[in-house]
């Protein structure tokens, strides 16, 4: 029988995913564990068999079909091809001339917790009172009715990462979201995706902290990453030490309640990278300050999945790649602050073409180069299909030879390996959800649009269909929307 003890073993409530437990007893119920709190709630919108026929396809992994088509079936995508078959009742579209391609992620968002207008009230985006502040959690501060959700979701965008500010060593942690209408943030949030730390490199902890104690240099940064680290690996040591110890009494809590560590909010998410359940999103511009986060990544056996901003990441394109480490990058903004400036238009492009040898279990293995096109803009995410043509053109006059085909991994494929849902999303591949997106020409194209957006197979945008375009309050005429649309 599950002890109540061990029910409320708080380390394991939130690290762990909910798991239920059977009676040991055979005259006794089942007993389910507490799940986790704040679980995601989110159902896709019923969807109708649709298939999406004699289309351009970009697969999302580097692959192009031409004249194929996509099925899309209860919320999944069923098959892609040259010979599928449309089942009883199902929608065809036939999408001659244009393009279908998986639906866009950006790794690197703010919508909600900096939302739309743009007031002080409502801006909740960056807890700036400590340099680390890892127990702050996104999602507490997003707002699901931000009118720049569906502004993200007619540039084709049907997933996103919600990331606490870049003001903190440690901000907090990020959330993974669908870009569908809701009333909670639970609703929104993506089921199995697992849950980022935002840590911040260089400037902003010195600018923010100079004069309030500190960090004041870098130096300064990277001691109090390492101290936060060292107090992590002790908390997660004290609660092994609890959780053998209360094994050991068979469950019985109080005869172990003395050696039961005090509940952390900000070492539980720390720790939940020590374990490997969180993903560390590093906002990191240069590239000496990406090689020393390596080394403490490898000081404190913990991996960081992607470096966020990284402008200087072309200069370690080889060492990112060696340690399977993603580069989310801009096509062409920089220059707006010191670490900034040290840019090229060819970032992504020599990101993507890194290559390194490493050695596993003895046997050697080829890695290569992971580039991601992100936003960080509420502008930005409404043309990401652009910003990618940007970098991909900058490529090519670069002698680059990068296809349309690669380029869109910069945008799906690589950003759901960056967020840990790479098995859900990101290429058009049968057993996926089917986040499609179909365009009305090559989304490389300066004209192109997003035509028909679907998530879990539903239709949730219709260019050509004003009934199928979400509208929040701010579209009604009460507050005049400005500034942050395209």
């Amino acid at each position: 029988m599950l002890t109540h003890s061990l029910r409320r073993s708080a380390l394991p409530l939130i690290l762990l995913p909910a798991l239920v437990l059977l009676a040991g007893c055979g005259d006794e119920p089942a007993a389910t564990a507490k799940p986790a709190p704040f679980a995601s709630t989110y159902k896709p919108l019923p969807s109708k068999p649709t298939l999406l026929r004699n289309a351009t396809v970009l697969i999302g992994n580097g692959q192009q079909l031409d004249n194929a088509s996509v099925l899309l079936q209860d919320g999944k995508i069923v098959a892609v091809g040259s010979d599928v078959k449309a089942p009883d009742g199902a929608d065809i579209i036939d999408a001659s001339g244009k393009w279908v391609t998986p639906g866009i992620i950006d790794v690197h968002s703010h919508l909600g917790v900096y939302p739309s207008p743009a007031l002080t009230a409502s801006e909740d985006g960056n807890e700036m009172v400590a340099p680390d502040t890892a127990y702050a959690w996104a999602e507490h501060a997003v707002w699901p009715q931000d009118p720049q959700f569906p502004l993200a979701l007619a540039g084709g965008v049907t997933s996103m990462q919600i990331l606490p500010g870049s003001a903190n060593l440690f901000g907090g942690r990020s959330v993974t979201l669908k870009n569908v209408p809701a009333r909670t943030v639970q609703q929104m949030k993506f089921p199995g995706a697992p849950y980022g730390l935002k840590m911040a490199c260089g400037e902003n902890p010195k600018r923010v902290y100079g004069e309030k104690g500190g960090p004041m240099t870098r130096m300064g940064n990277v001691a109090g990453y390492r101290k936060s680290w060292i107090e992590a690996a002790k908390y997660l040591k004290d609660w092994k030490a609890y959780e053998d110890a209360l094994a050991a009494a068979e469950g019985n809590e109080a005869a172990v309640a003395d050696k039961m560590p005090q509940r952390d909010l900000r070492l539980e998410t720390l720790a939940g990278v020590l374990k490997g359940e969180i993903l560390v999103q590093n906002h990191c511009y240069r590239a000496d300050e990406m090689a020393v986060m390596i080394d403490i990544a490898k000081e404190f056996g913990f991996k960081i999945t992607a470096f966020h901003h990284a402008v200087e990441a072309y200069k370690v394109a080889d060492l990112l790649a060696e340690n399977n480490i993603c580069a989310a990058v801009w096509a062409d903004w920089w220059g707006f602050k010191q670490e900034a400036y040290d840019m090229t238009l060819e970032n992504a492009a020599f990101v993507d073409k890194a290559r390194a040898t490493v050695t596993v279990d003895g046997k050697e293995q080829q890695r290569v180069g992971c580039a991601i096109i992100h936003s960080d803009s509420a502008l930005g995410i409404q043309r990401l299909n652009q910003e990618a043509a940007k970098a991909m053109v900058a490529g090519r006059r670069a002698g680059i030879d990068i296809s349309e085909a690669q380029a869109m991994r910069w945008l799906t494929e690589n950003a759901a390996k960056a967020l840990g849902i790479a098995d859900k999303v990101g290429t058009l591949e049968q057993g996926k959800m089917a986040d499609v997106v179909l365009w009305d020409r090559s989304p490389f194209s300066v004209y192109a649009h997003a035509e028909k957006v679907f998530i879990d197979g539903a239709l949730m945008y219709d260019r050509n269909n004003k009934q199928q375009q979400a509208a929040t309050d701010f579209e009604l005429g009460i507050v005049k929307p400005e500034g942050e649309r395209l």
